[in-house]
């Protein structure tokens, strides 16, 4: 059990410390977060991800770049196209709780904790 525990990183001086605030500090960027936001659904272009972040896409690429060192996207080339893809859906998953967590900052009840089935008041 201790084990998974190592292996997870889950210990306070585990070397993956410092690798997770490198993560966090790659997501520190607005404009990284609603690419990632969009990349949820699957993969797009560059010029597709620039409309939805409306940004340019020489900005975007550079945003995806550093992303793309990160580990965070990668990447498919189809002719002179780039096509960009979360690489796993960890990094997603981190975007929906950092959003979450701060829909608790407003104060009152998140959204994220309104049941589905109920029409909001």
């Amino acid at each position: 059990m201790d084990a998974d525990r190592q292996i997870c990183g889950r210990e306070s001086d585990s070397q993956f410390v410092e690798l997770a605030v490198e993560v966090f500090s790659m997501l520190a960027d607005a404009t990284r977060v609603r690419l990632i936001i969009a990349l949820r659904d699957g993969e797009l272009s560059v010029n597709h991800l620039a409309g939805i972040v409306d940004k340019s896409p020489a900005a975007v690429s550079q945003h995806l770049a550093k992303l793309r060192l990160a580990h965070i996207v990668s990447t498919r080339h189809e002719g002179q196209r780039v096509f960009y893809r979360l690489e796993n859906e960890h990094a997603s998953s981190l975007v929906t709780d950092a959003i979450f967590q701060a829909e608790h900052s407003l104060g009152g009840i998140p959204r994220h904790h309104h049941p589905q089935n109920e029409a909001p008041a």
